[in-house]
């Protein structure tokens, strides 16, 4: 499958007046939203993509949602307009949609605003796969048998700090702002703790240093379900605990989630502490983890990146 495995994307000139949201990026990603762009630099450059479209198993609408919602001619509002006429003209000039009704094709979406990215094509929003960091299967946008969860990393360059799980002095760490009902509910139940450090609001001491000195570190669902703070988490060496109801967990369908990291319920917050303390250092392979998901970037792992995510789409 995975040499066999052949995606098409539609393709667009550099004299495109969107060629910015179309094709690749020529500086490298950045920001809390840089999967997406990773992900198409890594899939332009990867032996999956074929010139032949009767070749292609699945086919790319290259769109990025996080360029055109900083595009002034589209903005926020207008990407769902902007999605209706791509659509319409992909589907009138080549053959491709028409066949399947759009359920060969994908795009990837790693901003919130994606959600509505389809809101004025219905038809193809329930055919089309979406590639998407808010991968919440309560929300009506998502499904869960048909999408794909991509994950939300910080680009980082440096090799990640190893600091032995005895060394690190707390239990476990969350700073953010309350934003939802489970943060407020940590923050209520955990808040004055000794052990975990629960705290509203952006903190005056580096985040980093929180995330070495703490053993566990907490992915809270806020606003939306998905933040970087896996990412940050794996990078730190840190054990994410991740609470968040409805949470389709990225390449859910190749890794074990479990084997790795805590998933629990917002229902398990009251005996958070009794479940982490309850868990064994050897329990988890951490440096197997880092080394698997390649958080830091190289080239070479760019296009690892992209490749575990298409395989992921088609499993």
């Amino acid at each position: 499958m995975n040499k066999s495995f052949k995606i098409y994307v539609y393709p667009h000139k550099r004299s495109d007046p969107f060629a910015r949201s179309l094709l690749p990026e020529d500086f490298e990603p950045h920001g809390n939203y840089a999967s997406e762009s990773y992900f198409k630099k890594s899939l332009f450059k990867s032996h999956f993509i074929t010139n032949d479209p009767k070749e292609a198993d699945f086919f790319f609408l290259p769109f990025s949602i996080t360029g055109l919602r900083n595009d002034r001619r589209v903005s926020v509002s207008g990407i769902p307009n902007f999605i209706r006429d791509y659509i319409f003209d992909v589907s009138h000039k080549y053959p491709y949609w028409n066949r399947t009704g759009g359920a060969d094709h994908f795009y990837v979406a790693c901003h919130s605003v994606g959600r509505s990215a389809m809101d004025k094509s219905s038809e193809a929003k329930s055919s089309i796969v979406q590639v998407v960091c808010s991968s919440s299967y309560f929300l009506t946008g998502y499904i869960s048998h048909k999408d794909a969860a991509l994950p939300q990393i910080w680009p980082r360059k440096d090799e990640p700090p190893n600091l032995a799980s005895s060394k690190r002095t707390r239990l476990a760490f969350f700073a953010g702002a309350m934003n939802s009902p489970t943060r407020q509910a940590l923050i209520q139940v955990w808040g004055k703790d000794s052990e975990i450090f629960a705290y509203s609001g952006r903190l005056k001491t580096p985040y980093a240093d929180e995330l070495l000195r703490s053993k566990f570190c907490l992915h809270v669902k806020g606003f939306e379900v998905n933040t970087a703070r896996v990412g940050d988490s794996i990078f730190y060496g840190c054990v994410p605990v991740i609470i968040a109801n409805y949470y389709d967990l990225p390449f859910g369908d190749i890794l074990n989630w479990k084997s790795f990291s805590v998933v629990v319920t917002t229902s398990d917050i009251p005996r958070l502490k009794e479940i982490l303390k309850g868990i064994n250092d050897e329990h988890y392979g951490f440096e197997e983890l880092r080394f698997d998901f390649h958080y830091w970037i190289s080239d070479d792992e760019q296009l690892i990146f992209g490749k575990v995510l298409v395989l992921n789409i088609c499993v």
